[in-house]
């Protein structure tokens, strides 16, 4: 179809979908595609969260970042990370992925949160979650996975955040409520018009629910981001 690379999910105990990093990397790149990213994720304890120390889950995140490494991964990405109580919380969940992402990038990857809606809620009702994040995180070991759709679901705007922290966005999640492009309310055009503002460098196409069979439906999405005239074509991965 044109699909040229692969973000996994499903990161466990060394191993991607049952197979070995190495198994992995060989089974993608047999299919013609690239290994790009990994959503996965590791939440701290009660008692790493109240005393700031996290070191012991950072011995897992060495693992994993050997493994990722060895798959061949660009990118690792969180997924998920609930609405904290207090912003002291949050900001130990900040600091936790400095030090995530300084490790990766000592070992050549980059590192990255992905939004769902629930970070465009407040804190203590003082400071909203998605923002205190980006003002929190080091732009030199941590980016934002844009999950477009959910970004416009939170009621707030993409491009808006492209112009407020530029550069922050290396990755987007494109997706719509069904096919890509289909329901009109995401707004990709002045999206990839500002693009380069937002510093992306690949875009992920995420199906949120099909309504066709899957291998049309995943076809007509990438026909969508490939024929837009505002979308350049270096961007779609």
């Amino acid at each position: 179809m044109g699909y040229t690379s692969v973000e996994a999910a499903n990161y466990d105990n060394g191993k991607f979908y049952g197979l070995t990093p190495e198994e992995f990397k060989a089974a993608v790149e047999e299919a013609g595609m690239n290994v790009l990213s990994s959503h996965c994720s590791k939440g701290l304890s009660d008692k790493e969260l109240a005393s700031g120390d996290f070191s012991e889950s950072l011995k897992w995140w060495d693992k994993c970042i050997e493994a990722h490494k060895t798959a061949g991964m660009k990118y690792i990405v969180t997924p998920w990370l609930g609405v904290p109580k207090t912003l002291k919380d949050l900001k130990t969940y900040c600091d936790y992925y400095n030090e995530i992402g300084k490790r990766c990038k000592q070992n050549g990857l980059s590192y990255g949160y992905h939004n769902h809606a629930h970070e465009f809620q407040k804190v203590e009702n003082k400071e909203l979650m998605y923002d205190y994040m980006l003002a929190n995180t080091n732009p030199e070991y941590v980016f934002f996975q844009m999950d477009l759709y959910w970004v416009v679901r939170g009621q707030h705007s993409p491009v808006e955040y492209f112009k407020k922290y530029p550069g922050r966005f290396k990755m987007f999640h494109c997706k719509d409520d069904r096919e890509i492009g289909q329901s009109g309310m995401v707004g990709f055009d002045a999206i990839f018009k500002n693009a380069d503002i937002a510093g992306v460098q690949d875009i992920v196409a995420e199906i949120e629910g099909y309504t066709m069979p899957i291998e049309e439906s995943v076809k007509v999405s990438l026909e969508y981001l490939l024929e837009a005239p505002f979308v350049k074509s270096s961007y779609a991965k």
